[in-house]
């Protein structure tokens, strides 16, 4: 992986932070996206692009002149909103999707004659209730599961032009996204506690054990591996 050029979408905090500082160990040069140049300061791991994922354009025109290549592209910048039927907003859930699906989406798009060039990777980060739904938020659920079915279309589809398309579904990792989303410390708790019951190994994942699955996914050494969506979740699927 040494040398690789790697974009890190959400790169200021949580999965995002832990992804970037994986890569960077390995030798590669990181790009770390953010909407704020401080959190992407702390993490301390490559350099900073303050931008917008909505904008795709900045950020590969960023990285074509900066680096004139790209080798993987790691959409992990996420939004949580919504909430129960009878309370969900249109414009939250459209902010929402805005950013979970679209930006995926225009990004790759963008992105795409660069990967190629690079025979790359496209990493998605999507989460377990993608698949096990979310009582009680099922647009965020749904704006997850979305990104799982790109993972296996774009990888079908991708893999004529050389380029591999993974995806991760993390369960309870320990995050700030509930605290940055605004959440109050009730609900931060009673989401905890919802997840830790449906977690079979009984714990909060770190950071860290996403990022070494998103780093071996992405490695050479996986160069077979294209379509699969990869649980990082205690046995949350399966429990």
């Amino acid at each position: 992986m040494n040398d690789k050029v790697v974009v890190v979408t959400g790169a200021g905090s949580g999965i995002g932070r832990a992804t970037a500082r994986a890569f960077a160990a390995r030798g590669d040069q990181v790009v770390l996206v953010g909407r704020r140049l401080e959190p992407l300061m702390e993490t301390g791991a490559g350099e900073p692009l303050v931008a917008s994922v909505t904008d795709p354009a900045a950020i590969v025109e960023f990285v074509r002149s900066r680096y004139g290549r790209l080798d993987v592209l790691v959409h992990n910048a996420g939004v949580v909103r919504g909430g129960p039927l009878g309370s969900v907003v249109p414009s939250e859930v459209s902010e929402m999707l805005a950013t979970n699906l679209v930006a995926p989406i225009m990004l790759t798009q963008e992105a795409l004659p660069l990967l190629e060039a690079s025979r790359g990777v496209v990493v998605n980060v999507s989460t377990a209730v993608g698949q096990r739904g979310w009582a009680g938020n099922s647009a965020y659920a749904a704006s997850k599961a979305a990104l799982d079915t790109l993972t296996r279309s774009w990888a079908v589809e991708l893999a004529p032009r050389g380029v591999r398309v993974v995806a991760v579904a993390p369960g309870a990792i320990a995050t700030p996204i509930g605290a940055n989303q605004g959440w109050s410390p009730e609900r931060i708790a009673a989401v905890r506690k919802w997840q830790l019951e449906v977690t079979p190994l009984g714990r909060v994942g770190e950071p860290d054990e996403v990022a070494w699955a998103i780093v071996r996914l992405a490695s050479d050494e996986a160069g077979f591996v294209t379509g699969v969506v990869l649980p990082v979740d205690g046995g949350a699927m399966v429990g």
